[in-house]
């Protein structure tokens, strides 16, 4: 599975007879899966459905759907009202020999206000029902749509975070490979140390301050620091290779590299370990920043 992004944007429309009808969706970034649904009057039925292929589609993110439904034209039907008809007609008959029996016409009738009504006709069950099936296979394309824009972006974001990891994984070489950490430069600097503070002071326990230094260089070693620098590393490359929504996962790792930069820097007795160090922390510092923007 690809890597996504949380941000993208997907547009979608189209016509079912004489029904125009138009998906918007938007998608930024969030700690979860939030969907943010407006639908027309008449269509909030729709709203379980629509939920239940965002999160077949997506598991993070803030998701706003919003989709417009409108007539291309307005079609009126005439509706005769039977019973104004028959008090007219009733009316008529009781007035009879009162005024002018001449048959009434249409033009007449239709001078009576109530006799006869006009209103938009309503489509049949047929076509509201092609019209909600087109509906729905729009939101689908939309919701593809989306899909393919955030995993675009969530290639350009794993080629970032590559690089970064790169980066990190040769400041770790770098730190591991300096020269204050070889065996014979800690024995060199620790006995340098000694004989200092034993210069004019006999009455120090040679041993015990020996086995105290000892001690002391274990505390600073970076062994396990940069072991575990190394196993980060792997298992970001790992992530990164397998997709899916992997953002979390990274963000955990991001937060360990940090932990372990830290420590080498509470650490390093050498100039040139600290500016690694430091480095380290700059660089880890922006793969996490660009890992909040992955699903």
């Amino acid at each position: 599975m690809a890597l996504q992004s949380m941000t993208g944007f997907a547009r979608r429309e189209g016509t079912s007879g004489r029904w125009r009808w138009a998906w918007e969706l938007r998608s930024v970034n969030g700690k979860g899966l939030d969907l943010r649904l407006r639908l027309p009057p008449g269509l909030e039925r729709m709203e379980a459905e629509v939920r239940r292929l965002a999160g077949e589609s997506f598991s993070r993110g803030n998701l706003q759907a919003s989709l417009s439904v409108t007539a291309d034209e307005n079609r009126f039907e005439a509706v005769l009202n039977r019973q104004a008809l028959a008090a007219v007609l009733a009316m008529r008959e009781q007035l009879d020999g009162v005024i002018d029996p001449a048959p009434l016409k249409l033009d007449t009738l239709l001078l009576v206000r109530g006799i006869v009504e006009f209103r938009e006709s309503e489509d049949g069950e047929e076509a509201l029902a092609a019209r909600d099936a087109d509906i729905a296979a729009g939101l689908l394309a939309a919701l593809a749509d989306l899909r393919a824009m955030r995993e675009q972006e969530g290639s350009a974001l794993a080629r970032i975070l590559h690089d970064h990891v790169t980066t990190i994984e040769g400041l770790t070489r770098t730190i591991e490979a300096d020269p204050s950490r070889s065996p014979q430069e800690i024995a060199a600097r620790l006995a340098a140390q000694v004989a200092l503070l034993m210069d004019g002071m006999a009455a120090l326990d040679r041993e015990r301050l020996h086995a105290e230094a000892a001690l002391l260089a274990t505390k600073a070693d970076l062994r396990e620091e940069i072991d575990r620098l190394k196993a980060h590393i792997a298992a970001a490359r790992d992530l990164l290779v397998k997709g899916g929504p992997a953002g979390r996962r990274l963000d955990f790792l991001a937060q360990e590299f940090n932990r372990e930069s830290n420590t080498i820097c509470s650490k390093s007795n050498a100039s040139a370990v600290t500016a690694a160090g430091i480095e380290l922390k700059v660089v880890i510092d922006q793969f996490r920043e660009q890992v909040q923007n992955l699903e």
